[in-house]
């Protein structure tokens, strides 16, 4: 007959390095891979099919810029947050993302920010649930 053993598991023989947050290429690759992102959509949002000018290409580089920033400035000092602010955090800037580009769309203030804040709400418990779930 079978009976439940615990299995032994392997300890590490050699002294565990301190973790450095923020200080890869991934914490600058992907905000600025998302500004990219949010700045050709602001400018294909606000194009609709016309000719392309000077200030829909603006729009697009600034806001590109503007989200790129910020995420790279929320990535640096995430890490200094406890969670249910960081996961707030991630959620403000994504909404914030959302309901600016739902607005370029023309829906009016009311349905762009409900729209953010749906997202906001959203990516915030997702977030939240992911601290929780995955630190000490």
């Amino acid at each position: 007959m079978a009976t439940h053993a615990t299995m032994p598991t392997r300890r590490r023989s050699q002294a565990r390095t301190p973790e450095r947050h923020g200080h890869t290429a991934l914490a600058w690759a992907m905000p600025l891979a998302l500004g990219v992102i949010v700045g050709f959509w602001a400018f294909f949002i606000n194009r609709d099919g016309g000719a392309t000018t000077g200030g829909q290409i603006w729009l697009g580089v600034v806001s590109g810029v503007a989200f790129a920033v910020l995420c790279y400035a929320l990535v640096q000092v995430r890490w200094a947050l406890p969670r249910e602010l960081r996961a707030a955090a991630f959620g403000a800037l994504t909404g914030g993302a959302v309901g600016f580009l739902s607005s370029l769309n023309g829906n009016s203030v009311l349905t762009s920010s409900a729209i953010g804040l749906a997202l906001a709400v959203g990516m915030s418990c997702v977030m939240f649930y992911v601290y929780y779930t995955r630190e000490d």
